[in-house]
């Protein structure tokens, strides 16, 4: 049975048991069991209860040069934003111009985790931008083969983590700045004559060869509930049971959620629970009269309501989570005199979106 995507696909619907046997469900049931049992062994420091609750990292995307007007910053400056905005550690996307790993052999990445040291920023997960549901074999082999480069980068970077995706459409320049809708017109269009399960499928075959590259690197898949293929973290979920690999866990986002009420925050948190190892926020911000920073829809000139960090980060607290929570901008601009902002307006929201997560937590 299959449930619509709001692009227009369907996705697999939520059975545990959906394209198992009992006894293969049993089984990947019991391998989940035991890699939760394992969180402060195995897999470390990225599952493990700390004191102090979470910590705010800094997704390198937003100096990606995609969605401002402007350069982008050298992963260096990235790590120098971080310090200055209060930042504990960042995140590197795994793709150019920040790092894709045919420009980073290990030397280089053992340089830049050095510096980042010296800075007092923790490196802690790298992104992959990847896409195991192609229709095309040769295109899925491309993708695991890159996902296997990313995880010995990150291991490299001394990252615990790597973010995955099941499929991801991709992004465009056009003619400089970032769009997201040319990719994904083009990705709608070669699944239109598959069904949703050969799609989970395929996904999940390349999700089980990158589980076991993973351990082979020591490093943690983190699947982003992030459609497509994904439509809530009940599918995020039902990918970790199947694969079944200690080296596959959770990477919950509150933003992209289609449900953003309370309540159903605190569900998916308890739902996913230890299992969760990475998360992000996003947004823009502005600071009132009042001095509070606040979330900011600046065309339309007005701060917006935000019910979801407050519900997130009790969430998190209650779950024992204390990994990290990145801040990315990563979404189309708007202008300024007819003109797209500047990498000063990416600045500018990394630093007022620390200090505004920093008073979400301390509120939970």
């Amino acid at each position: 049975m299959t449930t619509p995507l709001a692009s227009g696909f369907s996705s697999p619907d939520n059975s545990a048991t959906d394209g198992l046997s009992r006894r293969q469900f049993l089984a990947a049931a019991a391998s989940v069991a035991a890699a939760t049992s394992l969180a402060s062994g195995v897999l470390g420091a990225a599952t493990a209860p700390q004191a102090g609750g979470m910590k705010l990292g800094l997704f390198s995307i937003t100096f990606l040069g995609l969605w401002y007007r402007g350069r982008e910053l050298p992963l260096e400056e990235v790590v120098r934003r971080a310090k200055r905005g209060g930042y504990e550690g960042m995140e590197i996307d795994g793709k150019r111009p920040h790092a894709n790993p045919l420009d980073w052999p290990k030397r280089r990445c053992r340089e830049l985790r050095k510096f980042a040291d010296g800075e007092g920023i923790d490196i802690y997960s790298v992104a992959a931008d990847n896409d195991f549901s192609s229709p095309i074999p040769e295109h899925r082999e491309c993708e695991v083969a890159y996902v296997r480069e990313l995880l010995r980068m990150a291991a490299d970077f001394g990252a615990r983590t790597l973010r995955v995706f099941l499929a991801w459409p991709g992004v465009t320049r056009h003619p400089r700045l970032g769009r997201y809708d040319i990719a994904r017109t083009l990705w709608e269009e070669a699944h239109k004559k598959f069904t949703a399960e050969e799609i989970w499928e395929w996904c999940r075959e390349g999700m089980i060869e990158a589980a076991k590259y993973a351990a082979d690197f020591g490093v943690t898949l983190a699947l982003q509930n992030h459609k497509p293929v994904i439509n809530d973290h009940r599918d995020v979920l039902r990918m970790v049971r199947e694969v079944g690999s200690p080296n596959l866990k959770v990477c919950l986002d509150a933003p992209i959620m289609s449900d953003k009420r309370s309540e159903a925050v605190r569900q998916a948190a308890l739902d996913v629970g230890p299992l969760q190892v990475l998360s992000h926020f996003g947004g823009e911000y502005e600071r009132g009269a009042d001095g509070r920073v606040r979330p900011f829809d600046p065309v339309a000139g007005k701060p917006v309501a935000d019910e979801s960090s407050l519900a997130f980060a009790r969430a998190m607290r209650e779950i024992g989570y204390s990994g990290y929570l990145g801040y990315e901008l990563c979404h189309p601009l708007h202008k300024v005199n007819g003109e797209v902002v500047g990498v000063e307006y990416a600045e500018k929201n990394a630093e007022l979106a620390c200090e505004y997560m920093r008073e979400v937590m301390k509120a939970s």
